[in-house]
């Protein structure tokens, strides 16, 4: 979720822990804490500091492993780092476009010959899977589940209104199919929560969400 973005974007504000992260991200090899520390121009135990920082935020990973061509000693082998894939990006107000592009990938994947059709059928299967997951937190509450994913919701008296639309460049260019695909996955997420009662319907306004929930 975006918390974990602003979280790796946190991290990275001290410039030691940043010069770390660049050097790991770049060494090509798992990187120890001797060899990190030499780099970096600090103490061995001040760069495991470091270190760990960008682990407990998922900017790094790590483990034990005894250096290569060399045999192993007594105790356990040093620990290691490397750079996690997906790397950090925070946008205001939040933006999901990795989200419709998988699931245009998939729909392609799956039926190239009719991948508009393919595409909504995704686009609901996804918004099903993630209210399960958060059913399965017990963060099921429709509000606090829009929240998460970036929709800046409203509660009024016999609807839900979305003031951020994840998808918004997307939208603004791709209108039908972006909105049609955004419609699904809410249906999909209701259905997964699930949120008895509640329906998503397209009601276009400007500086909002193209879908609204009602009931």
């Amino acid at each position: 979720m975006e918390e974990d973005s602003w979280n790796g974007v946190t991290a990275l504000v001290d410039p030691s822990r940043r010069a770390l992260y660049d050097y790991v991200r770049r060494a090509g090899h798992p990187v120890s804490r001797e060899e990190a520390a030499d780099a970096a121009g600090m103490s061995r135990g001040l760069a495991a500091f470091h270190l760990d920082k960008l682990v407990e935020v998922g900017l790094l990973r790590a483990w034990y492993e005894a250096p290569a061509g060399r045999p192993r000693g007594r105790g356990r082998a040093p620990k290691v780092y490397e750079a996690t894939a997906e790397g950090v990006a925070v946008t205001i107000p939040q933006r999901r476009y990795r989200l419709i592009a998988e699931i245009l990938a998939d729909a392609v994947a799956d039926d190239p010959a009719d991948a508009e059709r393919a595409a909504v059928r995704h686009a609901r299967e996804r918004g099903y899977s993630v209210g399960a997951a958060l059913r399965a937190e017990r963060s099921a509450d429709l509000v606090d589940a829009l929240a998460r994913l970036g929709f800046e919701p409203e509660r009024s008296a016999d609807r839900v209104l979305l003031h951020n639309c994840p998808f918004h460049a997307l939208a603004t260019q791709h209108t039908e199919l972006v909105c049609g695909l955004n419609h699904a996955f809410l249906t999909g997420l209701l259905a997964g929560l699930p949120a008895t009662g509640v329906h998503a319907e397209l009601a276009p306004h400007p500086g909002r969400c193209c879908v609204e929930l009602t009931g």
